[in-house]
């Protein structure tokens, strides 16, 4: 059985948990896979919590790991991690890209394993992209300040992630309005980052925030996800690598 902490946020999970049924879907109710989605909402803010204020995305802290707002989240993911243990789950994923920040913590004190969701984007990206390519990545601002993308990709890839500016005024709204529910508006304020992105000759982009293939694909059919030549979905990947463990 798959193990599934969602709630980050919500809508994010939903769409994992579609995309898993959807591309292994069953001629019969028994056919389709087993899993547990732990809506979590109640996790503390990820990108709050790692401090994402500051105006550049230098290294962090070491000081970061031993604040009072990451042992709160990591207390939240742990109580969620451990829920879907004893409810008997085989392996965990955890469809929000930012929350990988606490990987590391987490694998530590959980005795089943949990899928690491940048690194399933890293290694189906290096079946289906050159080496030293151009990669774009759109993302929350605490997934760029911990670089948990980067770190996966940097001796391979060359990163392009949007200006400053961009950032605040077309991704950061862009997951606002998902989370909100505003798909159409979301769908509209995404627009001027991946024209950047695109304009500097990226290759693919990454959907480094689980919202975002909601608010570029804005609900159309998975087809469309799945034929897409430019962007990469992590909760697609994702999905695809939890049935590979699930089946074995």
């Amino acid at each position: 059985m798959i193990g599934i902490l969602g709630g980050m946020g919500t809508q994010a999970g939903l769409d994992f948990c579609n995309k898993l049924a959807m591309l292994y879907r069953g001629k019969i109710d028994q056919e389709y896979p087993l899993f547990i989605l732990y809506n979590k909402s109640n996790i503390p803010g990820r990108p709050e919590s790692i401090g994402v204020q500051t105006r550049k995305f230098s290294d962090l802290p070491r000081s970061v790991k031993n604040n009072n707002k990451y042992n709160k989240v990591l207390k939240s993911l742990l109580e969620g991690c451990r829920s879907l243990e004893k409810s008997g789950c085989k392996f965990i994923v955890i469809p929000c890209n930012t929350a990988h920040y606490w990987y590391d913590d987490l694998k530590k004190k959980i005795k089943i394993p949990i899928i690491n969701m940048p690194k399933e984007v890293f290694l189906y990206t290096k079946k289906i992209c050159k080496k030293n390519s151009k990669i774009g990545l759109l993302a929350t601002e605490g997934t760029l300040k911990t670089k948990i993308y980067e770190n996966q990709f940097k001796k391979e890839y060359k990163f392009i992630t949007p200006p400053h500016d961009l950032q605040i005024k077309s991704v950061n709204k862009t997951i606002k309005h998902v989370k909100m529910g505003n798909i159409k508006l979301a769908e509209k304020s995404i627009q001027p980052s991946i024209k950047y992105l695109i304009r500097n000759n990226c290759k693919k982009i990454i959907l480094g925030c689980t919202e975002l293939p909601i608010a570029i694909f804005a609900f159309k059919s998975l087809k469309n996800v799945k034929i897409s030549k430019l962007y990469l979905d992590p909760n697609l990947i994702l999905a695809n690598s939890s049935m590979v463990k699930y089946r074995k």
